[in-house]
């Protein structure tokens, strides 16, 4: 039985993933700021959950104090705003949760990790391409890709793989913000602000929380025991 750390486990593609490694039989350990959510994410499978702030040090250290076999660093956060209207508040929450969150997981998870383990972060289509009005995000998320493929080739002779996967728009609360924002902000209808936001995936649809779930289970299995420092594209085409 594999020990599987999902951070940012309360909800989205975070729920989604604990969920999938659960039924898959592993012991799997979720992490957020809400016990309330991590609850409900849990229903009963038995998961462990465990509020932490994946950027404050002494929380991650001590929720990774003992070793896992998979580490999933999905907490994040994704706020819009042109860069001329950022405050450097604003910016400082996004590196600090999307980047150094990142960072601190990989960094305590590697001290116990052994042959075998699995690294993998969240990014988004966002790590591959740049986006108006959400620089931000865009500028953490291939901040979180350059660690991955650095953080791969320093691992990759203990036999540890650490790879990103790079979702488009996948249908979650984050997602849901976005639609109301294109709603408000360009008085459209929520059909019409839901295209304008898939328009660039050839499918024209919003990805599941599932098929994410299951491209972080590929990389997390045997099988992609030679996939090292890869950004998985889960986007219909548009990457």
């Amino acid at each position: 039985m594999r020990r599987v750390l999902v951070t940012g486990g309360g909800s989205g593609i975070g729920r989604a993933v604990a969920r999938d490694f659960a039924g898959l039989g592993d012991h799997v350990t979720i992490t957020g700021r809400r016990m309330d959510a991590l609850r409900e994410t849990d229903g009963g499978r038995g998961m462990a959950c465990v509020t932490a702030d994946v950027t404050d040090e002494a929380q991650v250290a001590a929720l990774l104090a003992e070793p896992f076999d998979v580490v999933i660093a999905n907490a994040g956060i994704a706020p819009s705003a042109p860069i001329a209207r950022m405050s450097l508040s604003d910016w400082d929450d996004v590196m600090r949760i999307n980047l150094t969150g990142v960072f601190l997981t990989f960094r305590e998870a590697l001290r116990g990790m052994g042959p075998g383990g699995r690294l993998i972060a969240m990014a988004s289509t966002a790590s591959l391409q740049g986006g108006a009005g959400i620089g931000a995000y865009v500028a953490s998320k291939h901040g979180v890709l350059g660690l991955v493929r650095s953080v791969a080739i320093e691992v990759a002779r203990k036999g540890i793989t650490c790879n990103a996967v790079c979702p488009g728009f996948v249908e979650t609360e984050m997602a849901e913000g976005a639609v109301r924002n294109v709603m408000e902000a360009m008085g459209l209808d929520r059909d019409a602000a839901t295209a304008k936001i898939v328009a660039r995936n050839p499918m024209k649809r919003m990805i599941s929380v599932d098929e994410v779930a299951a491209a972080v289970r590929f990389l997390a299995s045997p099988q992609a025991s030679m996939v090292n420092g890869h950004a998985l594209s889960v986007s219909g085409g548009e990457i």
